[in-house]
């Protein structure tokens, strides 16, 4: 569990990150959506590690910005309790959990190296 998620509790806070890859995931009736990969993600205010790696779904913010490996960027977000894990079709097998992450990422900007 991300704890220092946790400890945000919906509030929304400042972010920076190093982009670090594209990626897609299943989406709507076989679609596919587009994601980036950002890892070592620290609160600015209290300069503090809030995670080492999230996914996020590409936003036209993030599509604008010409991402490339080790870029950095910061960005708002909300911390979000989610639950995660498995379930079988019988509910014999119940493997879910809750977590946290960022969601709504806005003012989405590129700092320069």
């Amino acid at each position: 569990m991300r704890k220092h998620l946790a400890d945000l509790k919906e509030q929304r806070k400042r972010f920076r990150a190093i982009f670090v890859r594209y990626g897609k995931k299943a989406g709507w009736k076989g679609r596919t959506a587009e994601t980036i990969l950002l890892r070592d993600i620290y609160e600015i205010e209290s300069n503090s590690k809030v995670t080492d790696h999230l996914w996020f779904n590409v936003t036209k913010e993030f599509s604008n910005l010409d991402l490339h490996e080790g870029d950095v960027i910061e960005f708002d977000a909300r911390s979000t309790a989610y639950t995660k894990g498995y379930v079988n079709r019988l509910g014999a097998i119940d493997q879910r959990k809750r977590d946290y992450k960022l969601s709504h990422p806005t003012k989405v900007k590129k700092l320069q190296p």
